[in-house]
């Protein structure tokens, strides 16, 4: 059994990181995914395909991957500089603001 361990990126909607803290275990499919003639929708044979294990921190994935003798590959997440500003959100409505505001 294959899996990948890697840190989600932030979804490209957002500037939040919500949901990228964790670390995730995720199986790689076995089998291929088939086509259903009649109605047309993917299926497939391979129930460790839809397992998402999320674990605190890849040193505890990386033990339970162990412990189960699975074999992984780990994907180090491209780290990026926080994007803060001095005043935040609220410079937009600063009072000491020497000329006028606008877009």
């Amino acid at each position: 059994m294959r899996a990948r361990i890697y840190r989600p990126a932030r979804n490209a909607m957002t500037s939040g990181m919500a949901k990228t803290r964790k670390w995730v275990l995720e199986y790689a499919p076995a089998s291929a995914r088939e086509v259903d003639p009649l109605m047309g929708w993917t299926s497939s044979s391979d129930t460790q395909s839809q397992v998402r294990l999320k674990f605190d921190s890849k040193e505890e994935a990386l033990e339970y991957a162990e412990d189960h003798g699975i074999e992984v590959e780990v994907q180090d997440p491209k780290t990026r500089k926080p994007n803060l500003r001095a005043g935040g959100y609220g410079e937009n409505f600063a009072t000491n603001r020497r000329g006028p505001w606008t877009h």
